[in-house]
This record gives C-alpha cells, structure tokens and sequence, in this order.
C-alpha cells in the first residue's frame, strides 16, 4: 500500500472520478468480508456456539467504526511522531476535511481513503476471534477489541503504511497487509490464546465444523471481498498495478487451494471441502503482501508454498498444546510471515517498485528487511495482545464458565440459539423430545483430520 507517497502519483493530482468510484466500490468489497468472515468462522465451530462466534465478527463493525472517527484515523495516518504514531488533529472525528480535498498525492479524496482503511481496520481484530471459539465472554471480547486496536492496531499499521512509520522508511513491502493484518492478528491470537487456555475437552471432545456450506459461503465471501482488499490497495487504477494485483490474488488462492489438497489426500487420504476453503484463504493471506511485486508466476510458486505450509502447520496446535480452535494462527500467522518473506525472493522489480528479491539478482538485502517488518510486527503484537489479556482476564474476566461454556455459549451470552429445532421429526401438537442441537448436527458432521 502506498500511502502519503507523491512521487508515485502525478506532480499535481486532480480529483478523479474513475478512481474515486472504483476505491468506494473496493471498500464495499472489504467490509463484505467481515460478514463473509463470520459465516466462515461460524461454520467451523459446534452449533451451540454458532451465534457467538458470528457476533465476534460483527461486533467490530460498530466498536471500530467509531474508534477510527474518533481518533484512528489520526494515530495511523496523521502526521509521524517518532515513526512510532501518526497523529493530525484535522483528522480527529474527521471534522477538518474538505469534502474534496486529495489524499496526499492521490486523485482520491481523503474521505475515500479514510474509509477504505476503515475496513481494514475492522476486519483484523474479527480475525483474532476465530482463535477463541466457544469460550470467551462477549463484553470482554467487544472490551479487548477496542483496547487492541488503540494499542496494535493504530500504531503497527502507522510503522507499515504511514508515511514516516519506521517499517515503511525501512522500505518494508506490505502491499494490502501481510504484516499490519494478518501477522498482527494470527500474534495476537496467540498471545491471547496463551493466556486464557484451552478449551473444555480440547483434543479429547469431537470439536467439529457444525455446517460445511456455511464454511464455504463465508471462503466466496472472502475471495470475493479481497479483491477489492488487494487491487483497491494501490489507491488507483491508472498504471495497471491494480490489475496486476487482481489477477495474482486469483492466481495465489488457486494455487494454495489445490496444494492444501493434494498435501491433505498425500497426508489424510482426501479431499476435503474444509481444506479447500483453508487452503484459499491461505493464498489469499500469503499473496496480500506480495501480489504488487510478483509476476503470476511468482504469484502461483507464492500460493502453492503458502497452501502447504499452512495445511501443515494447523497440526501444531495438538503438538504444541496451545488450543487455536478455528486455526487462525496456522493459516494467518504463518500465511502472513510466508507470503511477506517471499517478497524477497520472487519481486520481479517490475511492478509496484523496481525492488528485486533474491531470484531476480536482487540480493538478500530486501529478504532481510522483509525479516524485520515480519518479526517486529509479530513481536510487539503477541507481547502487547498478551497483556492486554492478562489485564482483562484478571479484572473482568475473559472466560465464561465452564457449565456455560459445556452447554453453550449462544444461549447464556445472547439469550438466543443459532437453530430451532423444537418442530423436528413430528408435526405442531407433537409432544416427543428432540435431541438437543449440538448432539444431532455434530453427529452428522464428517470427520476431517488434517490437524491430527
């Protein structure tokens, strides 16, 4: 992403139009993925946690919209302060700006920019909630979600996309999020995981996806969104960029959609449809930093690497015992470190920069700073998002009870369950018992063991 960079744009930028449609039509792309997201994450768990695990989603579209007009806006894109925070008070409620004043060197106005990047913003902290399936109280996740985007989010994505952020004077590549998304959430997800423990009956309990369809709606939904994530991230569309942006995000997912594949019928003996769903947003994490500095071919080599890598590293968590229920970690984290670290071997040098990786003749020099970006990003998010965990969990507590947690967190935090089954197997005046949601879908579920 190249924000608050003049020299890219013309010496003397006029509103565009065509540009300005096609970003509003690219941030409708992204918020779609955060209900996309829900759908995906809401597939994946047992049905008694179906409601919860949506909501985890949705929630951060109010909390955060309303944060990044109050002042997030201002801590990630205002002035550098240190290379550490931005902030510029015009931008504080956005009550400074013209309705048509540019984004600095741009033909889009600020407010388009402003927006767009609020859909950034919204979808990384939903992210994080995937991790936390089935067991965190609601308040204390809307809690930490407001509590993790004023302390992570606002100032990583400053130090990546900020003009004077330290990573992005480094010269860090990170097109649309490789580290400011996704390795800032897949840490974080960590960090909170490591606090707040594993879940009731984790690796001894049957803790399949409840809906399959669900899951694959929520991966369309995302595939969909992203391309508007990934090509609007060059702010434009008058130097083919964009396009190229585009056509890599589909090249990327094809290719980790069918290395995940074959990895799970090499490994497992079949082709799953989780595992197809898996393995696209794998590609499409992997490509999300590097798809504006690979050729398509980089970007299927980028894909395919990241499918497998990802498909073998969502295992780790029953190895290493920390309790990742929806995988956020095995596919964000490492999906985010992997697509970031390619940017040095495969940058062609003749897309969004001349910059050339290690396959090009370019050296390790960019490699080694790709290194820093992923590695200090990662740091600061497990370490910071720990905390603020540790900080919640002994104040107001993070987790529900364990009775709750056991028959289901949808009806004790939203007084509401995802299904009704109370008309099942007879007609309005039968009186037979119905067994109870959880115990009929999760039966019915098909075992997948790509994480044995």
């Amino acid at each position: 992403m190249p924000p608050g960079i003049s020299t890219l744009a013309a010496d003397t930028p006029t509103l565009s139009s065509a540009n300005t449609g096609f970003m509003l039509i690219c941030s409708a792309l992204v918020m779609i993925m955060t209900p996309g997201l829900a759908f995906f994450y809401g597939g994946m768990v047992r049905v008694k946690s179906t409601l919860n695990m949506l909501m985890m989603s949705f929630i951060s579209l109010g909390i955060v919209t309303i944060l990044w007009v109050l002042y997030g806006f201002s801590a990630t894109f205002g002035t550098d302060k240190g290379g550490f925070i931005g902030w510029t008070s015009d931008y504080v409620g956005l009550s400074g700006l013209g309705i048509t004043q540019l984004w600095d060197g741009y033909t889009i106005p600020v407010y388009v920019f402003a927006v767009f990047q609020l859909m950034f913003a919204i979808i990384t902290p939903a992210l994080i909630s995937g991790a936390l399936a089935d067991r965190v109280k609601f308040s204390a996740w809307a809690l930490f979600v407001a509590l993790w985007v004023t302390v992570v989010y606002f100032p990583v994505a400053h130090w990546v996309w900020g003009a004077g952020g330290w990573l992005f004077e480094l010269g860090v590549i990170d097109f649309a999020g490789g580290t400011a998304v996704h390795i800032n959430a897949g840490a974080a997800a960590l960090g909170v995981i490591l606090v707040i423990g594993k879940r009731v009956g984790f690796k001894r309990d049957p803790m399949r996806p409840h809906s399959l369809p669900l899951v694959m709606l929520g991966a369309g939904l995302l595939w969909f969104g992203w391309f508007g994530f990934n090509a609007g991230s060059w702010l434009g569309n008058d130097d083919g960029v964009g396009a190229v942006m585009f056509i890599n995000t589909q090249v990327a997912t094809a290719a980790a959609m069918l290395a995940w594949l074959a990895y799970e019928k090499i490994r497992h003996g079949a082709f799953t449809t989780l595992g197809a769903a898996s393995g696209a947003v794998a590609g499409l994490v992997a490509i999300t930093p590097s798809g504006g500095a690979v050729s398509p071919l980089g970007a299927i080599a980028v894909g395919a690497i990241a499918g497998v890598l990802c498909a073998m590293a969502v295992g780790l968590k029953f190895k290493l015992g920390y309790d990742d229920s929806l995988d956020v970690v095995g596919v964000h984290l490492v999906g985010g470190v992997a697509g970031s670290l390619l940017v040095g071997f495969f940058a062609t040098g003749g897309v969004q920069s001349d910059v050339k990786g290690l396959f090009y003749g370019g050296g390790l020099d960019q490699l080694g700073k790709q290194a820093v970006g992923v590695f200090a990003v990662l740091a600061y998010s497990l370490v910071a998002s720990a905390v603020l965990a540790f900080l919640l969990d002994k104040t107001i507590g993070m987790r529900v009870d364990e009775d709750v947690e056991v028959s289901g967190i949808d009806q004790d935090e939203h007084a509401e369950t995802a299904y009704d089954f109370s008309g099942a197997g007879g007609g309005a005046g039968s009186r037979k018992a119905v067994p109870a949601p959880s115990d009929t879908v999760a039966a019915a579920a098909p075992i997948k063991k790509v994480d044995a």
